[in-house]
C-alpha cells in the first residue's frame, strides 16, 4: 500500500501561467510575482535578492510589484507561510490517511521526502533561511515543527498511552528526524532513490515509537 503524499508546488507556484506581459487579474498576477520570487529566493537567499531581480524575473516594474507587497520582507513572509502550510498539510493527510500507525509514520517521513525533493527548492526558504534572525521568520520555521509535532503527538499519545508531554517529545524528534535527513539524502546520499532512503528512516522511526505500545498487542 503506497501512502506516500506528494508535495504540491508552493501556493500553487508551479502552475502555469500566462506569457509574461500584458495585463493579469490581481490574483494571477500575485501568484506569478510569488513564483518569479520564489526562483531568486532560492538561487540567491533573501540578503543578496533584490527586488530589482525579482521584478525582472517577473517581466513586471518595480512599481507593479510594490503594488502587491510593500517590501522584500513581507514578500518573503508570503512565500515561507505558503511554504510551511504545503509541508503542515502534507503531514495532516499522511496521517489522515490510514488507521495503520506504522504507515502513518511511512507517509509522515516521506512526505518530508517529497517535499525536499520538490524542484523548486522552496523547502531551503523554510529549513536553510539566511533570515532565522528576524523574529517573524523565526516565528514562521518554528510553526512547521509545532504543527506537525502537534499532529504526529497526538497519534503517539493515542497509541501508547504516553503522556502528552512525552508524546510530544517523541513527535517534536520525528519530525526533526524526517526534515534533517532528507535534506542530508538530497545533498549526500544521491545513490538512494528517495522512497527507499524515506523507507529506512521511517523503520528507524517505527522500531523506536513502538517501543512504547500501549499493550503487548502493538508493536
Amino acid at each position: 500500500m503506497n501512502l506516500e503524499v506528494t508535495s504540491v508546488s508552493v501556493g500553487g507556484f508551479g502552475a502555469n501561467l500566462r506569457p509574461r506581459g500584458g495585463r493579469l487579474p490581481r490574483r494571477e498576477r500575485r501568484v506569478q510575482l510569488l513564483k518569479s520570487a520564489l526562483e531568486v529566493f532560492v538561487a540567491q537567499g533573501y540578503h543578496a535578492a533584490a527586488m530589482d531581480d525579482i521584478a525582472e524575473r517577473a517581466g513586471v516594474s518595480k512599481p507593479v510589484l510594490y503594488q502587491h507587497f510593500p517590501g522584500k520582507l513581507e514578500l518573503y513572509l508570503a512565500l515561507l507561510d505558503a511554504s510551511c502550510d504545503t509541508i503542515i498539510d502534507n503531514c495532516r493527510a499522511a496521517l489522515d490517511a490510514t488507521d495503520d500507525n506504522k504507515l502513518r509514520v511511512e507517509a509522515a517521513v516521506a512526505a518530508f521526502y517529497s517535499y525536499v525533493a520538490e524542484e523548486t527548492g522552496a523547502f531551503r526558504l523554510v529549513f536553510e533561511s539566511d533570515l532565522t534572525s528576524e523574529p517573524a521568520v523565526r516565528e514562521h520555521v518554528e510553526r512547521v515543527t509545532t504543527e506537525c509535532a502537534d499532529l504526529i503527538g497526538h497519534v503517539i499519545a493515542d497509541d501508547t498511552g504516553l503522556p502528552t508531554d512525552m508524546a510530544r517529545l517523541l513527535a517534536v524528534s520525528l519530525v526533526g528526524m524526517a526534515q534533517v535527513s532528507a535534506r542530508y539524502w538530497l545533498t549526500e546520499t544521491a545513490g538512494i532513490p528517495r522512497e527507499s532512503a524515506a523507507a529506512l528512516v521511517a523503520g528507524l522511526a517505527w522500531r523506536g515509537i513502538a517501543g512504547y505500545p500501549l499493550s503487548d498487542e502493538i508493536g
